[in-house]
């Protein structure tokens, strides 16, 4: 069985195609900068800080983890009921 890929194997591998996925990113802001008008900041302010932590090159192996949490909403225990989502033998409201 062989071992796990050494991580210049694996950059090398990749490159293209994270090469690829910047210039696509890039491409998308040229795009809304050239538009008319304004746009969301506090949108543009989450972007901003998830690149600030993709450009973390040290920023350790949870870059991901740490995306998907500027992302997401905070947890809402009550969120069922705050969608409108029905819950086992309780009709909705």
């Amino acid at each position: 069985m062989p071992g796990p890929l050494k991580a210049q194997e694996i950059f090398d591998r990749e490159f293209l195609e994270i090469r690829a996925k910047l210039l696509q990113l890039a491409a998308h802001f040229d795009r809304i900068e050239r538009g008319v008008g304004e746009v969301d900041l506090s949108k543009i302010h989450l972007l901003r800080e998830a690149l600030v932590i993709l450009a973390d090159i040290d920023g350790g192996p949870y870059r991901t983890e740490k995306l998907q949490m500027i992302f997401s909403r905070p947890y809402d225990p009550e969120w069922r009921a705050n969608l409108g989502i029905e819950t086992a033998g309780q009709p909705r409201c």
